[in-house]
């Protein structure tokens, strides 16, 4: 089943209008599957490259260093002129973020640019502040090389930004074991997932 995003709303995702005019809006006339529909979940291990990004606060940061921060993490791939995929993938975020009630301190939510050379820090940061994100969730940018490097990481590099694919990946504190969930789960399915992440001595 697929649904336009316009359609999504009717289903209790709300999707916030992104700025007009953007000629990076090319995303819009692709259809999205409603959340919970057609999730394909697994576990597999990464080797994470050497990188660095930066927030969306202007400071650069290592990878392994935001990955191995003491929390859980949680991540998914985003850039901010697109107009289906990631408004939805961001929306389940903010609602699992919204979920986990005081949990949310407990967990680093990660979005990473897969259009660094446009997204700049402030412009994460506006796309944050559309989404509600909260102390926890941070965006992040970098140079095109490493972004595309961690995508390959990851095993979600398309190529093409266009052609990027929706996916949430989470990992306990320690661990290299990660769930890779393709597709939109809804936020109750994410914090299922964080609920049953193992314990690092089990990853």
């Amino acid at each position: 089943i697929a649904f336009t995003v316009t359609a999504l709303a009717t289903i209790g995702i709300s999707v916030p209008t992104m700025a007009a005019g953007n000629e990076h809006d090319h995303h819009h006339h692709h259809a999205v599957s409603a959340p919970g529909v057609d999730v394909k979940r697994s576990v597999a291990t990464y080797a994470m490259p050497k990188a660095t990004l930066v927030r969306q606060d202007g400071s650069k940061v290592e990878l392994s260093t935001e990955l191995e921060g003491g929390k859980p993490v949680i991540l998914a791939f985003i850039y901010t002129s697109c107009t289906a995929v990631c408004p939805v993938t961001s929306q389940i975020l903010s609602q699992t973020q919204d979920m986990l009630g005081k949990d949310a301190a407990k967990v680093h939510i990660m979005s990473v640019s897969i259009d660094p050379e446009h997204d700049t820090p402030s412009r994460l940061a506006d796309y944050s502040q559309k989404f509600g994100a909260k102390d926890g969730w941070l965006h992040y940018t970098g140079s095109l090389q490493d972004s595309v490097s961690i995508q390959k990481a990851f095993q979600a590099f398309r190529g093409d930004k266009m052609n990027h694919i929706p996916l949430v990946f989470l990992k306990q504190t320690g661990s290299n074991n990660w769930v890779r969930l393709e597709g939109f789960p809804t936020a109750k399915q994410v914090i299922s997932e964080y609920k049953n992440l193992p314990k690092a001595s089990g990853g």
